[in-house]
């Protein structure tokens, strides 16, 4: 692995000698030491980034013409699938198939994005019809400039493709900043880049700790675009810093997602569904469905067969085959996620299933998927983000009841529901206070489908035309066509 940064199209040396260890979670060793950029390696990529996008040729090109090189790297990713799907492994630790489906997800999002780019040839002038004669009016859609991204560590490859491809893709040039945990698939992304020969400073990687490199990049005044994944406070201190310059930002933070489930559903689709929304990547999902709603009527059904299948989970490094849970990301995780279940029993939840260090694996961020129940609503588990494969479960009586406690909260990322009755699906989903809704299901998602949150989960959007439209700026031409003198002062 490159321990330079990648900045202006070549592996640069960083400006210290300051590293980062990475650790493999399955085993808790080190496996690399990265560079730990700093303000002055975030410089030298702000100023390549900005080179490339008001003297290169990668806004001037037209969308067809960008599209060729996202399908490069398209290419290029699953050439490279299985190689990138074992690093993601090692770093993040999720089984294999989730780090497989990821980087065929991160290959997806680039061809997607290359035809959104091919569309833009087409799409981006917009004719205004005017109602005073004489005049002629259009609005054009232009490249927003140079953009500054922060991923996290649950998705790595994929979130860093949910930003870099729609910013190539509208023509603007782009500092990646991924995690200090997981920052081996984002070098990957840069050999890729490099052999697909993009233009020297359309995409920059600089590695370091958030609160070096990271917080230089939101405060470099010549990036003009922000997009960030991660914490709410975090992403409140990059909305306040970035209100300095009234930067440009996009933000996906955090949730506390309900999934209502009514007393028609069938109760293996519930627990599969269930299962699949809280323990997926480990419970380290933002969306993740981690607050249960079951209609009291099946709600000791249900919980019996939940507990029944959660207790079934294999556990494991996620290299090994058969391994559906693997460790959580780092000791620090791991810790709080266990000091969040302690919490919860303190304040008078039951442990259904869970809440402990699998047998047999004593090295590790390993923990048993967990449920919790007798969870009071106003509990600090019922109603702040663990980020671990914990889910709280709780009974309703009536569809009032659960619309209220799944609106019930700060987030307002995600939410879903469960019936056979469309139209209660239907009037549910519109009743969620949330930017996402699943119906009888949890968590599928596709690069055609907005991404993004209500209420403190986030601002705008990522994915499909929308996630474009973060990297795009709107300008207005309007155009004096008559021969006759306009005639106010000179008359």
């Amino acid at each position: 692995m490159n321990n330079k940064h990648y900045i202006n199209g070549t592996w640069v040396s960083p400006a210290t000698s300051e590293t980062f260890s990475v650790i493999n979670p399955a085993t808790e060793a080190v496996i690399a030491e990265i560079p730990a950029g700093n303000s002055v390696d975030i410089d030298a990529a702000v100023k390549a980034a900005r080179t490339a996008f008001d003297q290169g040729p990668w806004p001037r090109l037209s969308g067809a013409e960008r599209a060729v090189y996202l399908r490069k790297i398209a290419a290029i990713i699953i050439r490279r699938l299985d190689e990138l799907a074992k690093l993601e492994v090692l770093d993040n630790g999720k089984p294999y198939p989730e780090a497989k489906w990821d980087i065929e997800d991160t290959a997806a999002t680039f061809e997607f994005y290359a035809g959104l780019a091919e569309q833009l040839d087409n799409t981006s002038e917009q004719v205004i019809e005017l109602p005073e004669l004489g005049f002629s009016s259009k609005a054009i859609k232009e490249p927003l400039g140079v953009a500054g991204a922060i991923i996290p560590w649950n998705f790595p490859m994929l979130m860093a493709a949910w930003k870099v491809a729609p910013a190539l893709a509208a023509g603007c040039s782009i500092i990646l900043k991924p995690s200090e945990i997981t920052p081996l698939t984002a070098l990957a992304l840069a050999e890729i880049a490099d052999e697909a020969k993009l233009p020297a400073g359309v995409l920059n990687i600089v590695t370091g700790l958030g609160k070096d490199a990271g917080q230089a990049l939101v405060e470099h005044p010549d990036v003009d675009k922000l997009a960030f994944t991660g914490s709410i406070p975090t992403g409140s201190k990059i909305m306040a810093t970035a209100a300095r310059d009234i930067k440009n930002i996009s933000l996906e933070l955090g949730g506390k997602s309900p999934f209502v489930i009514f007393e028609d559903s069938d109760i293996e689709k519930a627990v599969e569904w269930i299962m699949f929304g809280i323990f997926w990547n480990q419970g380290q999902v933002c969306s993740a469905t981690s607050r249960v709603l079951v209609a009291e009527e099946i709600y000791p059904a249900l919980l019996e067969r939940l507990v029944e299948e959660t207790k079934k989970i294999t556990i494991g490094p996620g290299d090994q085959d058969g391994v559906l849970l693997g460790p959580l990301v780092n000791s620090d995780q791991y810790k709080k996620v266990l000091a969040a279940i302690e919490r919860g029993v303190s304040d008078g939840a039951t442990i259904a299933t869970g809440g402990q260090r699998p047998p047999g694996l004593d090295v590790g961020y390993y923990l048993e998927p967990t449920i919790l129940t007798d969870i009071d609503e106003n509990s600090w588990v019922w109603n702040e983000e663990i980020f671990g494969p914990v889910v709280c479960i709780k009974p309703f009586q009536s569809e009032s009841e659960a619309i209220r406690l799944a609106n019930d909260s700060r987030f307002g990322l995600a939410a879903a529901v469960m019936s056979k009755d469309e139209d209660r699906c239907d009037r549910v989903s519109r009743a969620f206070r949330a930017g996402i809704v699943w119906v009888n299901c949890s968590q599928p998602t596709f690069v055609e489908a907005p991404w993004g949150g209500y209420k403190q989960s986030g601002i705008g959007r990522e994915l499909g035309q929308w996630g474009l439209n973060n990297y795009l700026e709107t300008k207005q031409i309007t155009r004096f066509d008559s021969s006759e003198p306009w005639g106010w002062y000179i008359k």
